[in-house]
């Protein structure tokens, strides 16, 4: 049965690991907690059950920018979703409860803090199926991105008598070990999945004073290098990570005065400039955010294909997570970081006002990131093995095992690129998907489809399904819904015209 709802539903023809693992202890009743690396699809654990289950399946979701997304890409491929927050006007929670009594909705999206108020006492008496606790490790004080709201979720499996999900892609055995406890969950499955994604060419280069010698793996021009590489790139989505509001605000002046089509992003903006700043991401409007780590948790767009930090990150969970926004369609992308004993400095500095314990415990966490990158050895076998996943070294997904440079300021190392999709040579299916025309062509009718409907473009189809099409080049119905991705809503709304764009070629 979850097959079935895997393909007609969502359009994919078979799960990723550990997915159905998790999909199986829930539907028997069982408490689970999933340790996925993004790009997984952990939220097709809690929606496939969500439409074979009676009853609803609440979601705690950590932010409210993020709702609506969630609840459109739901809706989008046919399931029965809504949220309750606090930006709803009291009509339209009126008539969204009103909806949830009538057993309108399959899922409900909530913060944790509106369950403690509204969106609480909405769901009380309500029959729920199962609550699926997303970014769970938000719940722990041992976790990189701890939220004291996620505390109060304590009580929900005792309030509600169901099933409790918790899934997150970055954490270590005690921060799912104080995960459980937080929610007292009963003897839950634990499905850890592989963290190596073969899919992110990741890269590190020491940065060194403008008048050192350039050496493999170091770089002296921090600011062109990136120019470089989002040049290199253009019209692909990206990111760059910055320490501080005001290297985002000079970085992106910088790039934009160069011709990218880059915009900045901090907690010191106003709500209303952040929420322009990510639709205008979202809507292929905008291609690069420069910006603090205060961007990211609320981005669920798919088809980021680069991912670069101007600064070293403050842990190697923060890094696995920043980098996780790469690529989590599955196509190739780019994470390139630029790192020194400066920024562990500049961290050392940003903590020293917490309590002795807490200072020293981010102190050594910025200093193991360090010497974890400087050792120059397999990128993707130290994260795994941070989060307790013994690897292989990755072969030809990192700098250290394939010689992969793509600032190119290593002469001893450097790999001559024709095209600007990933660092390495393109297989003959990726030149074919990513560098023709066609590609181009079905970007920009994907692009003016998601403008007139007022949603991001990847919600029409993302940069893995196009590229699917332009190397299956689908000529009727059967055939197009063999693309993966192309489910029957999305054949219904845009299976016809897209059709149309790759007969005319």
């Amino acid at each position: 049965m979850p097959d079935k709802v895997l393909k007609d539903v969502f359009g994919y023809p078979s799960f990723r690991p550990g997915q159905r693992e998790i999909i199986d202890a829930v539907l028997a009743g069982r408490d689970c907690v999933g340790v996925m690396p993004t790009g997984a699809g952990k939220s097709l654990t809690y929606q496939i059950p969500a439409r074979l289950q009676k009853g609803v399946t609440l979601v705690v979701s950590p932010l409210i920018s993020l709702m609506k997304d969630q609840v459109d890409a739901a809706v989008s491929v046919g399931l029965k979703a809504t949220f309750l927050n606090s930006s709803l006007s009291p009509e339209e929670r009126r008539e969204r409860i009103a909806g949830l009594e009538r057993g309108d909705y399959e899922l409900v999206y909530a913060a944790p803090e509106g369950l403690e108020a509204g969106a609480g006492a909405a769901l009380s008496g309500k029959k729920l199926a199962l609550i699926a606790v997303d970014e769970a490790h938000c719940i722990s004080q041992w976790g990189h991105d701890f939220r004291p709201a996620y505390r109060n979720l304590k009580g929900l499996k005792e309030r509600f008598g169901v099933p409790i999900l918790a899934l997150t892609a970055t954490a270590t055995l005690p921060v799912v070990n104080d995960i459980v406890e937080q929610l007292a969950m009963e003897n839950p499955l634990r499905v850890r999945g592989s963290f190596f994604r073969p899919n992110l060419h990741i890269s590190a280069y020491l940065k060194t004073g403008e008048k050192a010698a350039p050496r493999p793996g170091t770089v002296n021009d921090t600011k062109n290098s990136i120019l470089r590489l989002v040049k290199s790139r253009a019209g692909q989505s990206g990111i760059v990570y910055c320490l501080s509001r005001r290297s985002v605000e000079s970085m992106a002046e910088f790039l934009s005065g160069r011709g990218v089509k880059a915009l900045g992003y901090h907690a010191g903006m106003d709500s209303a400039q952040r929420e322009h700043v990510q639709n205008a991401f979202k809507s292929d409007d905008a291609d690069v955010i420069v910006a603090t780590v205060a961007f990211g948790m609320g981005i669920d767009k798919p088809d980021v294909r680069f991912v670069i930090h101007r600064d070293m990150p403050r842990s190697v969970e923060s890094y696995i997570q920043e980098v996780g926004r790469a690529g989590r369609d599955g196509a190739p992308s780019d994470c390139v970081m630029f790192y020194s004993w400066a920024d562990v400095m500049s961290y050392e500095r940003l903590v020293s006002d917490l309590d002795a314990q807490q200072a020293e415990w981010h102190r050594a966490r910025a200093r193991e990131m360090f010497r974890s990158f400087d050792k120059r050895t397999c990128r993707h076998q130290t994260m795994a093995k941070h989060l307790g996943e013994e690897m292989h070294a990755c072969g030809a997904s990192c700098d250290a095992c394939a010689g992969l440079d793509p600032v190119g300021s290593s002469p001893a190392v450097a790999t001559p690129r024709k095209m600007s999709f990933g660092s390495r040579a393109p297989s003959e299916t990726e030149f074919t998907s990513a560098g023709n025309s066609l590609f181009s062509k079905l970007k920009a009718l994907r692009k003016k489809l998601a403008d007139a409907r007022h949603v991001p473009a990847y919600m029409v189809f993302n940069d893995a399904t196009l590229m699917a099409m332009t190397a299956q080049m689908p000529k009727n119905e059967a055939e197009m819904r063999l693309v993966s991705g192309v489910g029957p809503k999305k054949w219904v709304e845009y299976g016809e015209i897209f059709l149309a764009a790759l007969r005319e070629g």
